[in-house]
Formats: C-alpha cells, structure tokens, sequence
C-alpha cells in the first residue's frame, strides 16, 4: 500500500543530529506514539505503530496503529468517526518514540469508554496511603453502547 520508506538505522550521531528519519521500533516492531490535541496540546492517548501503520500514517494524513491485542491494523476512527487527521508528527533524540499532533472528528474523543482523552484519571494518595484514581474529565463525551454496540 505505501511507497514511504525509512533510512536504514545509522550511528548515535546520524540518529541524534541527522535530517532521516530512521525509527527505532521495539523488539515486537513497534514504536510508541504519544497522542496530543494540536490545539490544546492536551495528551489524548497512546497508541502503538508499526512501521507499516506509521508508514499509512505519513502518507495518508490519518493515524493508524497496530493493535497488539487484535493483532491487526487500526485506522483511529474507522467505526467511531472519532478519525485523528495528523497535522504534525515529532521524533524524541533516540528515534524510538513518537508525538502525534492530531485534530479528531466526530465528537472529538479519543477514549473508547467516552471520554475525551484516554488519560481521564489521576493517581491521588489519601493518608490511607491506598493509591486511588479520581477523574480529571467529570462527564463522558458519548456512550460506547451508542458507537460501538456493547458496554
């Protein structure tokens, strides 16, 4: 499907100062990529590409990612419309993770239990000293029953 293509991996210089790109993916031939609002700035989620899925990503314009537990590719939006068009994607020094920059149609969520972003919890720590999660995002954005026909 795509004739992108990516550098061969070069030394920690070419890596760190060069102008290719040259993606590190992990030992299961994935990257990390961190999901953010291109407004907000605000993290939406984390997804994972192959170099296939980053490859359709940079040609088409939308995010794909490789589900690890489908074990198949995932076009974000495909059955929600919740479709993350990229306008910008950054590499870390080391090449080996990933920023989108996205805007997301639909009803502008990302998470697939209705909230906006994915990341709709913080850690808290009570004197209790039990680690709890308490929202940060008090209302979900639409019903998953509704988009994806279970609960």
């Amino acid at each position: 499907m795509c004739n992108t293509s990516f550098a061969e991996r070069g030394d920690k210089k070419a890596v760190e100062d060069g102008d290719l790109l040259m993606p590190k993916f992990d030992r299961d031939g994935l990257i990390a990529a961190v999901v953010t609002d291109v407004t907000t700035g605000d993290i939406l989620m984390v997804g994972y590409m192959n170099a296939e899925a980053l490859k359709r990503t940079v040609e088409t314009g939308e995010a794909w990612y490789w589900s690890r537990s489908r074990q198949s590719f995932w076009k974000k939006g495909e059955t929600s419309g919740q479709v993350q068009t990229v306008h910008e994607i950054l590499t870390d020094c080391d090449q080996d993770a990933l920023v989108l920059k996205v805007s997301v149609a639909g009803n502008g969520a990302t998470c697939h239990v209705g909230y906006r972003s994915c990341f709709y919890r913080k850690i808290v720590k009570p004197e209790s000293g039990a680690l709890r999660l308490e929202r940060v995002e008090a209302e979900k954005v639409y019903d998953p029953g509704d988009v994806y026909g279970k609960s």
